[in-house]
Order: C-alpha cells, then structure tokens, then sequence
C-alpha cells in the first residue's frame, strides 16, 4: 500500500514519456522536433476529469455522455461538428453533394487518411481509410446485436434498406447488401435516405457514424478502442480512475497555417466520486479544466482565491452559460400508477421547481423547467410556446383525486432510481419526496444505483420513476423529441426500450414529429416540433425539472478550446502556452 503511489507515478511517467515520443539520451524529442507556425506551440499534457465514468468506447453502443466525450478524440466520421458555432463541417468526407431531392447525399473522401496504428493491422501500422470502410461501419450499425443500442436514432426510417437490412440480420448474415449506400469508387459514397432529413448530417457527426476498421472490430470486438482521430488510446491505467490519450501521428488534420494537428501529446482524463473532488485537484494545479460545477464552489473559489482572478493575466478564466441540456424524471408509463395521465399530471403540477432551483441548486440552473423538454439555448426555436407545468398545489390534488388517490390514500409505493451526481442528485429528491409528500400525501422511496445500472433499469421498465437527463446530440428540439417517439417502442413490456424509456405511445406526437423531421425549411419543422411537444407535455411522461447551465474553469495557459452549449468537446486544436507575464510572475513568485 505504501508503495502504489510511487508506483503509479512511475508508470504514469513511463507512459507520458511513450505518448511524447521521447527517445535515447542524446536525441531530439518528437516534441521538439514539432515546431509550429505562428504562435501555437507543441507538446505538453492535458488534463481534465469527468464524474461519471464512461462506459464503452465501442462506436455504436455509446448512449452516454462520457463515453462520446472521449470516443470523439479517438474516431471521426464523415463529418464532425465545429465546437465554435455547432455547425456541420468536412471531416474524413472533404465534401459533398446533394440532389435536388435532398434524398441523396454524395460524399468525397479525403486521400490518405489512415487508421491508427496498432496491432490488428500488418506491421501495426495503420492503413488507408476508403470508402468500403464506410459501407463496413454502416452496415455494422444497421445490423441487430445486443451491443448496438443507436441503429433506432440514427438509420432506422431513414436510409433506404436500412430496416430491412436490420430485421434480417436478427437471422445471421443479411442476402443482399446494405441497399442505401453505393460505392462509386474508393474515395466516392452515396447514400441514399427515405426522404430528405434536416437532421441527417447532424446524425453523421454523432459516435454511432464513426467509421472504423473491419480489422480491428475483428481483433477486439467491443473493446476496440483503434479509430482515425486525433489521439488514440495509450493506456487505460485503472478501470474507474483515469485513462490517457495520446497524439495520432497519422491524423490528417492541419490547422489554417498548415500545422500538424494535434498539438498536444497527451490527454488524461481521470474520473472523480463527487464535483468537490474534482475542484480541489483543479486548485492542487492537477487539471487543466473543469466544467459544472456548482455555483456555491465557484463563490467560495473566487472570494478565496481573488488575486488568481484579478491579475494580469488571470490564473484562471471563468466562463457561465447555458447549455443544451434538460434534467428530468422520466414515469414508467407502461404500468400503474404511472399508466394514468392524471398521476402524471398531478406530479408535475405538485413540485415547485423555482425552491428547487434557489434552496437545491443554489441557482446552479439556467431556469426551472416549466416549458417543455426543450431547452432555451436551441437558437430558433421559442420554448416559451410550449404550456409545461407550473406550481399548482389545488389542481395537482384535483388531478390525483381524479385519478382514484384523493389526499394521496390507497397510493402504491413507488420507487425512483437515481444514480449519484456528486450529491447533486440525492439532495433534488429529499426536496421532491418532501413536496410531493406535502402536497399529494404520497411517499416516494428511492434506490440508488450506477448510472449504467440506472441506464439499464430504466431501459428496461426496472422500476416507476427514473432520474433522468438529456444532453443533445446535435442542436435541434428533434433530438429532445425523439425520446417520446412511440414506433420506437417494442410491443414486447419485457424488451429493452431505448430512447424511448417512458414506452408513451401517441399516434398524434408520432405524425406530427414524423412531418417535422421530413419538413424542408426550419420554420416548417420547427412548427410541426413545437406542436408535438405541446402534445407530448399534456401527457406528462416526463417531470421536467429544470434546463442546465454550466459554469466553466479553465487555466489561462490553455489555447483553443471552444465551449458551447452541447458540451462537444475538440481537443485537436487546443495548445499550451502561457503568456510571458505569466512566465515572469511564476519566476518571482519562486524567487519568494
């Protein structure tokens, strides 16, 4: 015991030595070697830290956030999102085309991208990246396995052949090949959707589109770990505590100067119990960013440590806004009590999100949720039009007297499941078991569990009430809306059912989401989308609680990286450089 400290020092230096390409005594370092145009700068370490930890980093079985954070350093696909603004740019296709149809979508492959090199390849050394690996990706997300959970969010109703192609690979090995894609040559490839789709090409950015090698899927299955990104997997040093990433020397990536992306040589993401862990390693100098914390941390850290914040240049640069993010609880709608809508709706108007807000959070929220799932950041589309649910103690007893449980008697037990955030999570539910109590004389008990046993629970119908969240995917309320889409819902109660975990079924929400993803202006989606949701919250699947805001700490020696609302995180561009005041300051300070 008294030795692992030293000796995970050690092999952490071992591999941060490997990762930046040192070599015998006497030679140059890759990093020095590295000299970049303008003023960025080469080399260094990263470092940043999550408190959930990720679960996969198989491509198509990623549904959580933590997973696609560091699966998006490691792989890419057709298209990526620009981190600055959200919006679709080239990435391994340099460009493409599409008919006057908007149904056919040609894309034009880069020329010498390659696979990272690794040991599933001859020589371990990567090879070329060509169109037959998009049509093998493709055609692994659209095949049936228990370890593909994002086939239903991204292909299926969409690309031609696509559900056929699924129903039968349940059978083995489909007969024909995957009819929606066309190879024109290696570094050509249509694809070909069922109608047009505004939100396609945000679906081609996400993890499930990330193109991977047939060589590595058959070598490691899924704890493939080998993409084209800008980093590539170094050492996953202990299973919950951190993983590192190292730069892709094969990345094709160059900056508007023409440098050699990435510039850093190493990532270390460590993973913490609760966001005070996580605070004070950024205090200790041991990470270089941390984002959501809690406002009352970001007040004890500013009036204690003032002068970090005040001087020229800052130590720290602190940044708050709001993000495309939805906290909720989601109701089992598949069994009682939580199958009559006036139970549903009576919950909802029985919580005052606003005391949850300010006593809980600490105005740790953009704002209660009291629209619809929606969040205000989604730039187009007015959350103000959807009628969510206010504070209204006389209807929510109404409701529920309506419902058969007048003053909350003969109410069932029922139990939430939670997974633990940091405090976070546990401290909202006393405060909703408190009002529900007082305002419904119902007890709500709780379990708490992992978030990918909660995530498995709720999937299944595990239980009444589930904790719940939703990050987007890409920057539409059709991302938000696709959890409630009822033809996703399998008839058998006894299957899994992902997105849609509250199994709500309604044929009119089904329409009108159906004409909003086939609409072909924005307007027109965006009508048929906020009709859907008004829809959808009369119905109360969901108990939407509040629309997430994320204060931000970074160091000021860190270049390049680009905050937004999605929380999609690009590190290829991102540098270390502190400025020379800086340099000055930490001379003197050492001369103290």
């Amino acid at each position: 015991m008294i030795k692992r400290p030293f000796v995970l020092g050690f092999f952490l230096a071992l591999l941060l030595a490997a990762c930046s390409g040192s070599k015998p005594s006497g030679s140059k370092t890759d990093s020095v070697d590295r000299v970049a145009k303008g003023d960025k700068v080469y080399g260094g370490t990263f470092r940043f830290g999550m408190t959930e930890e990720y679960q996969t980093l198989f491509p198509i079985k990623i549904v959580d956030v933590a997973s696609a954070h560091i699966a998006t350093q490691i792989y890419e696909g057709l298209v990526k999102f620009n981190p600055s603004d959200l919006h679709i740019k080239p990435a391994i296709a340099e460009k493409w085309d599409v008919d006057a149809d908007g149904t056919t979508y040609t894309f034009h492959l880069r020329k010498g991208i390659k696979f990272q090199n690794d040991s599933c390849f001859p020589g371990g050394k990567g090879r070329e990246l060509v169109a037959s690996d998009v049509l093998y990706s493709f055609e692994q997300l659209c095949t049936s396995s228990p370890d593909n959970k994002t086939f239903d969010e991204s292909m299926k109703d969409h690309l031609v052949g696509a559900n056929e192609f699924f129903t039968e690979s349940k059978n083995g090995k489909p007969s024909k090949n995957l009819e929606g894609i066309k190879i024109i040559d290696d570094y050509t490839v249509s694809f070909k959707l069922t109608a047009p789709s505004s939100s396609f090409l945000f679906n081609l950015a996400n993890p499930s589109c990330f193109i991977v090698a047939k060589e590595a899927v058959a070598k490691y299955g899924i704890k493939m770990k080998v993409g084209s990104g800008p980093f590539k997997v170094a050492k996953e040093v202990s299973p919950g505590e951190k993983i590192i990433l190292c730069r892709n020397e094969n990345y094709y990536g160059q900056d508007s100067l023409g440098n050699q992306l990435p510039y850093l040589d190493t990532i270390i993401v460590s993973f913490f119990k609760t966001k005070h862990d996580e605070l004070l390693e950024f205090q200790n100098g041991s990470l270089n960013f941390i984002w959501g914390l809690p406002s009352e941390s970001i007040k004890d850290m500013v009036e204690s440590q003032i002068s970090d914040f005040n001087k020229n240049p800052p130590k720290y640069i602190l940044d708050r806004s709001p993000e495309m993010a939805t906290q909720f609880y989601t109701f089992n709608c598949s069994k009682a009590p939580f199958n009559n809508v006036k139970v549903r709706q009576a919950f909802s108007y029985a919580v005052n999100r606003e005391a949850v807000v300010e006593n809980v959070l600490r105005g740790e929220a953009f704002g209660p949720g009291v629209n619809g799932i929606s969040p205000p950041s989604l730039k187009g589309y007015d959350i103000t039009q959807i009628a969510g649910y206010t504070f209204n103690p006389v209807l929510a007893k109404k409701l529920l007297a309506e419902a058969g449980y007048p003053g909350g008697k003969g109410f069932p037990q029922v139990k939430l499941k939670l997974n633990s955030g940091g405090k976070r999570n546990e401290n909202v539910l006393f405060e909703i078991q408190k009002q529900l109590h007082e305002v419904l004389g119902v007890n709500i008990d709780f379990d708490l569990v992992t978030y990918k046993q909660r995530m498995e629970d709720e999937a299944s119908g595990n239980g009444d009430i589930f904790r719940s969240s939703w990050i987007a995917d890409y920057p539409s309320p059709e991302n938000f809306l696709w959890l409630f889409y009822g033809k996703s819902v399998p008839e058998d109660l006894s299957a899994p059912s992902f997105p849609n975990s509250t199994r709500y079924k309604n044929a009119a929400f089904d329409k009108l989401f159906e004409a909003g993803v086939a609409a072909k202006s924005q307007e027109e989606a965006y009508k048929n989308f906020a009709s859907a949701e008004n829809l959808m919250m009369k119905d109360a699947p969901v108990l939407i609680l509040w629309y997430d805001e994320s204060w931000r700490l970074t160091k000021s020696d860190v270049h390049g990286f680009q905050g937004n609302p999605m929380r999609y995180f690009d590190f290829s561009q991102v540098y270390l450089k502190a400025s020379e005041a800086a340099k000055t300051a930490s001379k003197e300070e050492v001369k103290k």
